[in-house]
């Protein structure tokens, strides 16, 4: 079994991987958490990666490429990744849609929270309004480059076989709908 999930920025992805992975015995794969990782290489936040990938496909392309290979070579996963619903095809599509002023207001929360201050995602985010303007641009600048790289709607419902409103779940909530989908598969 392979579950693809995605999401918009802030609607429990990595919540409900994590949970997901522990009790069906999947591999978890963090594609987010890879450029992450690639940005800070480079000495960039995520935000300026992504605006980076506006012009050049190479902040994509590889991850992208990975994610395909992925789909192809292994099995019992749950792989997050923007893309991973259509480089996986055979997959369990999932995605999680939260409105931006409440994504925001988790990721306020989890810049906070010094367990989670290595979120990387983008600088002078002081306040909650800075953190609203962050997810907002990169709401449209992930639209933007897989609109622009392969053609495809990340955030077309008609691409999953789950598309879940996650914005007045708690994350309990949430995951028991996700869990008790693929249960029932």
């Amino acid at each position: 079994m392979i579950i693809s999930l995605s999401g918009k920025p802030g609607s429990g992805k990595s919540t409900v991987a994590k949970k997901i992975a522990q009790d069906f015995g999947l591999e978890r794969i963090y594609i987010g958490g890879l450029r992450r990782e690639a940005a800070r290489a480079r000495g960039m936040t995520l935000a300026e990666f992504n605006k980076l990938g506006e012009s050049s496909d190479e902040t994509d392309k590889i991850f992208d490429e990975e994610v395909g290979k992925i789909g192809a070579t292994r099995d019992k996963i749950v792989i997050e990744s923007r893309t991973a619903f259509h480089f996986i095809p055979h997959s369990v599509k999932i995605f999680l849609d939260v409105t931006p002023e409440e994504g925001a207001k988790r990721i306020w929360k989890a810049l906070r929270d010094k367990k989670q201050s290595n979120r990387n995602e983008g600088r002078d985010l002081s306040t909650y309004e800075d953190v609203l303007a962050s997810v907002r641009e990169r709401i449209d600048s992930d639209y933007l480059r897989y609109k622009k790289y392969y053609g495809i709607d990340i955030f077309n419902r008609d691409n999953y076989d789950l598309f879940l409103d996650t914005t007045n779940l708690t994350p309990e909530e949430e995951y028991q709908v996700v869990h008790g989908y693929i249960k029932n598969m």
